[in-house]
């Protein structure tokens, strides 16, 4: 049995004790915890200073360190071929998604960033890792992630950040540009991610 169907099963297993409302639930950190944040520029933290990232602000806010491996510009095809080497080097006990914006701007079908993205998430399961997924809108005048994020944490079973990232984009005094946060928008997506974190660890 590999290790998506033995995680399946005690998924299912979980949900047949606690009820069909359950929460996806991930290990409490410590801080010998390894944290890895995985995408493009909106991990790097472009719009603000290195130490103002939302990685860096939030391995002060968990406790334990956080790896920043976000690489501007990359769409989600290249970040599935990137992944690995890094699960590999840093063995990481949750890894923390946001990919895809980049695709989009791109004009990469939904489908295709979907199967990247669940891909991604897939290869960290298989190292044993949580992930957590951070929804990107979709360029627009109302900014939302599109559903392919929702139904992709849904199957594979995952924490889902949804609205972080939209509300700050949308929000003039959080952006650096029309794409990115500054200091303080990158701020309150640490905020919401810590928080998305410590809901969903077990025995909270």
């Amino acid at each position: 049995m590999n290790g998506r169907v033995w995680r399946l099963c005690v998924g299912l297993a979980v949900a047949g004790l606690c009820g069909c409302g359950s929460s996806p639930r991930i290990q409490a950190l410590t801080p010998r915890s390894v944290v890895l944040a995985f995408g493009d520029s909106l991990t790097a933290g472009t719009g603000a200073a290195e130490n103002e990232s939302y990685p860096a602000v939030l391995a002060g806010q968990l406790g334990c360190k956080v790896v920043n491996a976000g690489v501007p510009g990359e769409v989600s095809r290249d970040g599935l071929v990137r992944l690995p080497a890094l699960l590999k080097q840093h063995k990481p006990n949750l890894v923390l998604l946001c990919h895809g914006g980049n695709d989009m701007l791109q004009n990469v079908s939904d489908a295709e960033i979907a199967r990247n993205v669940q891909a991604m998430v897939e290869a960290a399961q298989d190292c044993g890792a949580d992930v957590v997924l951070l929804g990107v809108p979709k360029p627009g005048l109302f900014l939302k992630a599109p559903s392919f994020y929702a139904e992709v944490a849904k199957t594979c079973g995952i924490p889902y950040e949804a609205k972080a990232l939209s509300e700050i984009l949308a929000t003039r005094s959080l952006k650096s540009d029309t794409l990115h946060p500054n200091a303080e928008g990158y701020r309150k997506l640490a905020d919401r991610v810590a928080a998305l974190v410590r809901a969903s660890r077990t025995g909270k």
